[in-house]
């Protein structure tokens, strides 16, 4: 290979050399690059190098370290949701009557999951909940429903803080104590609300698996004291 032939490869790596003087924070941006460089131990410069992939790398396990701790507290939490899901439905199963379905629900809500006012809104009475403070009873068709139609024809839990008619209709005088709610349709019977003085408690995007079943459990419970 000639001189002239080598020039162009010379010149190409003086150059990126120079850029590279010119600009010393690249490696900042560009941290997987500094991993793949192999620099010569007897160069005084490269020692500096070598710690600043040292650094990197460090960063990278702390990272690593934090999304672990994370992946673990969601799998704790998760665990404890499953597990008091579980006892609410073997409590919903041992009820004889849908009025002591809706207590053992209400009671769990309260003691288990942490609502500050629990609320269930069914289109027929049930006989032994005329004094309950937290039933109410409202026919499918009544306008008071209006709001929530859109709601109770899409079956999904909704989470957040509600607009002021609903608000209003399901808390009623203690509307001002609640600052979020999650709202559970009950198929082809009403919906239920779970009131929570935490901002923070309830909020859109939420995980809604746990809900779901919750909503499921107590419709199967009820459906078994339906009266032909």
């Amino acid at each position: 290979m000639t001189l002239n032939e080598d020039k162009p490869e010379r010149l190409e790596a003086e150059q990126v050399a120079a850029w590279l003087r010119g600009n010393p924070e690249f490696l900042r941006d560009f941290s997987d690059l500094a991993l793949s460089l192999v620099m010569p131990r007897d160069d005084g410069r490269a020692t500096s190098l070598a710690s600043y992939q040292l650094d990197v790398l460090r960063e990278k396990n702390r990272e690593l370290g934090r999304r672990l701790h994370e992946l673990f507290a969601n799998a704790e939490a998760n665990e404890r949701l499953t597990i008091r899901t579980h006892q609410l439905t073997l409590a919903l199963m041992r009820q004889t009557s849908a009025a002591d379905s809706l207590r053992a629900m209400v009671a769990s809500l309260g003691e288990d999951f942490a609502g500050d006012l629990v609320r269930i809104v069914l289109h027929q009475p049930v006989e032994g909940l005329d004094e309950a403070d937290w039933f109410r009873v409202i026919a499918r068709d009544s306008a008071e429903l209006e709001p929530f139609s859109e709601f109770l024809s899409a079956g999904e839990p909704l989470c957040g803080r509600l607009r002021q008619e609903k608000h209003e209709l399901l808390f009623g005088e203690q509307a001002e104590r609640i600052q979020s709610t999650a709202l559970l349709a009950l198929e082809g019977r009403g919906m239920l609300a779970i009131g929570s003085a935490d901002t923070h408690r309830f909020y859109p995007g939420m995980g809604t698996l746990f809900l779901h079943l919750m909503s499921e459990s107590l419709v199967t419970s009820l459906a078994r004291f339906d009266r032909d």
